[in-house]
């Protein structure tokens, strides 16, 4: 990377379809190809009846904040619907699924910590 950019445009970040999850449409707003190397911040649209299928993140801690919609999660032997407002944990290492409720899409602001290239510029595992 050789410019960091400060400001990103929503409409200007072009959405991608991550892998472990159905009807689900994100935006990488912050990460490697805005000059961070530490943390990574991304906004979802999620569908209804969609959502996260159950996956981990062997070495990343993900935060979750609901914008939108409602949502059912399960981590760690929990299981608890999320409304907006909510936020939610899920450890390194920790299987995890979300379900949108209802028939409004689910609109979440993920924020992913100990973002990292591995040797040759992919993304560690379980990052998609």
């Amino acid at each position: 990377m050789s410019e960091i950019k400060y400001h990103i445009r929503f409409d200007e970040v072009t959405p991608y379809h991550p892998a472990n999850h159905t009807g689900t449409s994100n935006r990488r707003l912050i990460g490697l190809e805005t000059g961070s190397k530490r943390i990574e911040m991304l906004h979802g649209t999620i569908e209804p009846g969609q959502g996260a299928l159950p996956h981990s993140h062997p070495r990343i801690d993900q935060v979750c904040y609901l914008l939108e919609g409602r949502a059912h999660v399960e981590v760690g032997g929990q299981a608890f619907e999320m409304v907006s407002g909510d936020s939610c944990f899920f450890p390194a290492g920790e299987k995890h699924l979300l379900k949108v409720l209802g028939t409004e899409p689910v609109k979440v602001l993920v924020v992913y910590a100990a973002l990292r290239r591995e040797p040759g510029g992919s993304r560690p595992p379980g990052i998609s």
